[in-house]
């Protein structure tokens, strides 16, 4: 009749596991209080781990190192838990409240069931997180690009040619190494310089081309870091091997690729073998391209053919130029404004009566070629300006602002009237630009061609020894300070840029002005170091990490008026830097560690013009005797006193301290960099608009300000504000990071030079530009207000909300650089096919965020699918 199939199930074990149900589900409701505390615990432990490892991971990225990918989700995942913890944690009054007979039973017993497990799920969560995060590495070391795109002037006429002869030379099997001689200044740097940017535009099978200066005074194990530099060799175990072991550790690398050596003002023979770099040979199919002045370069009998390319220009240059367009360039700006014959023919015999016999060198044939354009500057002040450009190493950017502030430092500009000296400082630059004294890198730096250094050396050194008397050993690997003997009768000194660890001596040196120690590896200072230094007035020690502390001597230089000690690890200042009253400059940016400033010290430094103390990641607790404490308000009480200041750049940590500021038309209108943190109160709103007096204000940041939601735009102060010409106007760089409440950015419309923005883990971001409030002010404004005209670089981190920049696509003409991670809702950007068009744009990202991107049309993505690079 067919199979029967019988099925007997126990009532016993339907009423165990109902039982065991009802036990698990009352247990989650009687111990929701325990398990929200210990929740909080768990995840405030997970937060200290979080800190940590954030901490090795800022130390890595100073190293130019890159977090791992692995780390970077582990980040992220905090991230999401702990905005889930405090979203549970908010909620948990009203889930406790539901409970009653003794938090065995709920008003709604599903839903504190629910929630119940909800928290024991999401504190499982933080534990596996807690485990999951001993990381033993947390970056890696980023691979440099093939070559990298280096800045340059305009070239002179015939240098093309020759361009094409080297290009066609490095195609050829047979040529292993190629060399470019001529005399200081015919241009051979910047047809290098074309040699390494062509390999950018023309398709090649070079897998790294590297660059390297190596100057008058060869140092192979220089030579050894530049080469380590671009192939990955660069960390601190690396940098403390023997030279021979660096060199072994190039030639495996090396050895295996196809590379191109560019060696820039070669003055002697270079031995490769020392170095590490594998000749070229018919297994090895790279090359080496050096330029120099000297035709004597012997290479070895083992390589291949050399060849070397003169560059022979005498058919554009003039008999009394003797060969140089350095010199033409340079004389015939010179000349320019001259109208009358007299003062041609004064020219042309003053050229013509130059010794024209027995010329052996640089300092008989091009300097007092060059000396002319430095005799033809307007004043005393130009040349003693132009002179000191030499104190800096060869090929060494200078910014502007720090070589102003030196100059106003010695006593060269005009102090009597506001912001006098800084305006006569860049008018000087640019009478030196003009000069071709100097040449500029970008609107910030300027740079000196390195036989106009040698020149500006030879008449310091030489020519006006008496006056002048400078000695710079600036760049060359020291260790030690140069004896006490050469001090003497010496009046401007550069030791930067050097190994030097430990100043123990104390040289006499009565007539010393000026003391460059920046940039070396100081650790201590000995008390009587500064005895026998009477007038000395700039004194740089900045970028010497390691220094700790400043010795009590220092009160000694009363004649000091300018003392950097930006970027040190000084942790305070000395009651005895009262005596210092001639300060004109105290620089201490980026003193992360200094906590205690003594009460009245900065008051006293009546004659200051310029104080920066702008220093990101400034300690939140100092102590109770220092000016720093009280979150900045003692502070900004001193800086009151300061009549003479013109220059100010701070860090905040009160919004009672930053109205203080606010109600001074002095502090608003000398304010340059500011740097809100740790603001102490709860004040979710800030009126973004009242910082809009201060006209010269050129950074922005605002870091790690956790109760602050609104950068208010108050809508009857808009049409105020759009009528001050400055508004906004010199800010270049904005930075927000940590502000997690922070919803937008919106009054960065009305920051039309901005360059530079980061924004970084600020979780309840959702629109950079908010598309509602902009309809208001573009209202109010009448029409665009043309946002991001001027804008660099885009830096967007771990913003996990961020789904829009800006509401429609964007010009944005100078934009060079987008980096996005850790936004995984952001699925468009700002750019259409007629975006980015001035530059080449770089968009930084992951790969899977890439993918999903949204275009405005195939066209815009077709156009910018060659810009992606991996983060």
């Amino acid at each position: 009749m067919g199979n029967i199939c019988s099925v007997s199930v126990s009532c016993d074990a339907i009423l165990s596991r109902c039982q065991d149900w009802t036990t698990r589900r009352s247990a989650l409701l009687c111990d929701l209080e325990d398990s929200i505390l210990a929740l909080q615990s768990e995840t405030q432990k997970l937060i200290e781990a979080r800190n940590d490892l954030m901490t090795r991971v800022v130390i890595a990225e100073q190293q130019h190192m890159k977090r791992l990918n692995q780390v970077e989700g582990w980040l992220s995942r905090v991230q999401a838990v702990e905005i889930e913890v405090g979203k549970l944690i908010r909620d948990s009054p009203e889930q406790i409240e539901k409970l009653c007979l003794g938090g065995f039973c709920s008003k709604n017993c599903m839903s504190s069931y629910k929630f119940g497990k909800k928290v024991a799920r999401v504190r499982q969560d933080v534990s596996n997180l807690r485990e999951e995060g001993d990381f033993e590495d947390v970056a890696e070391r980023i691979p440099d690009a093939v070559v990298e795109e280096r800045p340059i002037e305009p070239t002179v006429v015939g240098l093309q040619s020759i361009l094409y002869k080297v290009w066609e030379c490095l195609g050829e099997e047979q040529v292993g190494i190629i060399g470019l001689y001529g005399m200081g200044g015919v241009g051979k740097t910047t047809l290098l310089t074309q040699i390494n940017n062509k390999f950018l535009d023309v398709p090649n099978d070079f897998e790294v081309v590297i660059w390297v200066v190596v100057s008058k005074d060869l140092q192979l194990e220089k030579i050894q870091e530049s080469i380590g530099r671009k192939i990955g060799l660069s960390d601190d175990a690396w940098t403390n091997k023997s030279p021979e072991e660096k060199a072994l550790d190039v030639f495996k690398i090396l050895s295996k690729k196809k590379f191109v050596l560019l060696m820039d003002d070669v003055w002697e023979r270079v031995d490769l073998a020392k170095v590490g770099v594998p000749p070229p040979s018919s297994k090895i199919k790279s090359k080496v391209v050096f330029t120099t002045r000297f035709i004597e370069q012997r290479w070895g009998k083992e390589l291949l053919p050399v060849i070397l390319i003169f560059l022979n220009l005498a058919q554009i240059v003039v008999k009394e130029c003797g060969g140089l367009p350095l010199a033409l360039i340079t004389i015939g700006r010179a000349m320019t404004y001259k109208k009358r014959p007299e003062e041609w023919n004064y020219v042309i015999q003053a050229l013509r009566t130059r010794s024209t016999s027995g010329f052996s060198g640089m300092e008989k044939e091009v300097y007092p070629l060059l000396k002319f354009s430095y005799d033809n500057l307007p004043s005393d002040t130009a040349r003693s300006c132009f002179l000191y450009c030499s104190l800096f190493p060869e090929d060494y950017s200078i910014f502007k602002n720090d070589l102003i502030e030196c100059w106003i430092g010695e006593g060269f500009l005009d102090t009597y009237h506001k912001r006098g000296a800084q305006n006569q400082g860049y008018y000087i630059i640019g009478v030196l630009l003009h000069a071709c004294l100097l040449e500029e890198e970008d609107e910030d730096y300027v740079k000196m061609h390195d036989v106009i250094r040698d020149m500006a050396l030879w008449i310091a050194c030489e020519i006006q020894r008496e006056k002048e008397n400078f000695l710079v050993h600036s760049g060359a690997q020291l260790t030690e300070i140069p004896e006490s003997r050469k001090w003497e009768g010496v009046k401007r000194m550069s030791l930067m840029e050097n190994k030097i660890q430990n100043l123990s001596e104390s040289p006499k040196c009565p007539h010393l002005i000026t003391l460059f120690l920046n940039s070396n590896s100081l650790r201590t200072i000995s008390c009587s170091f500064f005895q026998f230094m009477p007038s000395l007035k700039v004194l740089n020690l900045s970028n010497n990490r390691s220094l700790t502390e400043l010795p009590s001597g220092v009160s000694k230089l009363v004649s000091l008026e300018y003392l950097d000690l930006s970027r040190t690890a000084i942790k305070k200042l000395s009651k005895e830097l009262e005596f210092l009253v001639n300060l004109k400059c105290l620089k201490l940016e980026s003193t992360f560690y200094l906590h205690t400033i003594p009460r009245q010290l900065i008051s006293n430094f009546s004659w200051l013009r310029v104080l920066r103390m702008f220093s990101r990641g400034s300690l939140r607790q100092v102590p109770e005797d220092s000016v720093l404490f009280g979150g900045s308000d003692i502070l900004v009480e001193e800086l009151l006193c300061l009549k003479h200041l013109n220059v100010l750049t701070l860090t905040l940590k009160s919004f009672h301290a930053l109205q203080r500021v606010l109600s001074s038309s002095m502090l608003q209108s000398c304010t340059q960099s500011l740097c809100l943190q740790y603001l102490d109160d709860y004040s979710k709103s800030l009126n973004i608009l009242s910082l809009a007096s201060m006209r010269h204000l050129d950074t922005f940041y605002i870091l790690d300000c956790e109760f602050l939601e609104d950068l208010e735009i108050p809508v009857g102060e808009v049409q105020r504000i759009i009528r001050i010409p400055h508004v906004f106007h010199s800010l270049h760089i904005v930075e927000f990071s940590y502000c997690l409440k922070l919803r937008d950015l919106t009054w960065l419309i009305f920051a039309p030079q901005l360059k530079y923005i980061h924004v970084s883990r600020c979780p309840n971001m959702e629109e950079i530009i908010k598309a509602g409030k902009l309809d208001e002010v573009e209202q109010m404004m009448m029409g665009n207000p043309n946002p991001f005209a001027k804008l660099q670089v885009l830096q967007l981190e771990l913003l996990l909300n961020l789904k829009s920049i800006y509401p429609s696509p964007l010009p944005l003409p100078d934009l060079k650089e987008i980096h996005v991670h850790g936004c995984p809702k952001l699925k468009k950007l700002p750019l259409d096919s007629n975006s980015a068009k001035e530059h080449k744009l770089v968009i930084k990202g992951q790969k899977n965020w890439w993918e999903q991107l949204q275009w405005e049309d195939l066209e815009t993505q077709n156009l910018f699918n060659s810009s992606f690079n991996l983060y």
